[in-house]
């Protein structure tokens, strides 16, 4: 049985006010050694306070986390020590090289100035960074810049690395890139955590993955398992001339058979249903008579599951 490397019990942060908010509310987590874990869900749905409490940066408001058996809460210097963190923001410093990033770093954690010269080559030549190695980080294009940063950041060979929202804002070529980096990381004895609001990261990257939103983990599972848990079901979204008065297509549309959920949306309707002979034409039918201006269709995936269980999907 693979060791549980990560270990979130019980965590919960809510901040105070007026009106306090929950920003995490009892999540358990845990993730295997060398695992690729993901964290799935829209902007606020609780993400990034979850890997900052577990990197040290936000203190809990009740719960625990253990990385590789070490308290965080309670000796927060030593888990820095056996954990990697790339935030969702670029952190290198611009005034030194890229070499000078990462043999800075290595100083930083007590490597001599002999090792930290041969761990800068050696993640260098992992991450392709050879050639860059004096060029600075002002001189490098989105997606170099994010290499260098996970080089940097496992830079004093940590045991959990945790990336948030690793693609934002990279092309999609450089995406790719980044993928296959941090795939290759688990080569290294590398446990890797990661949040996006990408399906088709969590998708390609993940080996499990938790759907998380205001601050709950609503599933977890594989990629594979979570897209098969819709079954034969398909989406049906339908845009209307009038959405605000879809209240008795939804009701007429409710009672067709093999139908499992209809929720309206800003231009119409969502339809979530088995899929069956004639259903669409259905479908198109009743809806032809509220205005319909367009219905488009998805098989399973991500993006369907995290609809079938909020009723929205991730870019709303």
């Amino acid at each position: 049985m693979a060791e549980t490397i990560v270990d979130i019990t019980g965590l919960r942060k809510v901040y105070p006010g007026k009106t306090p908010v929950i920003a995490i509310d009892d999540i358990d987590l845990h993730v295997e050694d060398r695992e690729i874990y993901g964290l799935l869900g829209p902007n606020g749905a609780g993400k990034t306070t979850t890997i900052s409490i577990a990197t040290t940066r936000a203190i809990p408001t009740a719960g625990t986390v253990h990385i590789a058996g070490t308290d965080v809460g309670a000796h927060p210097a030593i888990a820095r020590r056996v954990i990697g963190v790339v935030p969702q923001y670029n952190t290198l410093d611009r005034s030194c090289t890229i070499a000078e990033n990462i043999s800075f770093h290595c100083r930083y954690f007590g490597f001599s100035s002999a090792d930290a010269k041969a761990r800068t080559a050696e993640l260098l030549d992992q991450f392709r960074l050879t050639d860059r190695a004096t060029a600075y980080p002002q001189q490098l294009s989105g997606g170099l810049a994010q290499r260098v940063q996970i080089a940097r950041a496992i830079a004093h060979r940590p045991r959990v690395l945790f990336l948030d929202e690793p693609s934002a804002g990279l092309d999609p070529q450089s995406r790719i890139a980044m993928w296959e980096a941090v795939k290759g990381l688990r080569e290294h004895g590398i446990t890797v955590v990661l949040t996006t609001h990408y399906m088709e990261e969590a998708d390609a990257l993940c080996d499990r993955l938790a759907i998380i939103d205001h601050g709950r983990i609503l599933v977890e599972d594989t990629p594979a398992a979570l897209k098969g848990s819709l079954g034969g079901e398909k989406i049906y979204e339908l845009k209307l001339d009038h959405p605000q008065r879809s209240e008795a297509l939804a009701a007429l549309l409710r009672s067709l058979d093999g139908v499992t959920t209809v929720e309206p949306t800003d231009e119409g309707l969502r339809v979530v249903a088995h899929a069956r002979d004639g259903l669409l034409a259905h479908i198109v039918g009743m809806a032809s008579e509220y205005g319909l201006r367009d219905v488009a269709t998805s098989e399973a995936s991500l993006e369907a599951v995290f609809i079938k269980l909020t009723g929205r999907d991730l870019r709303e």
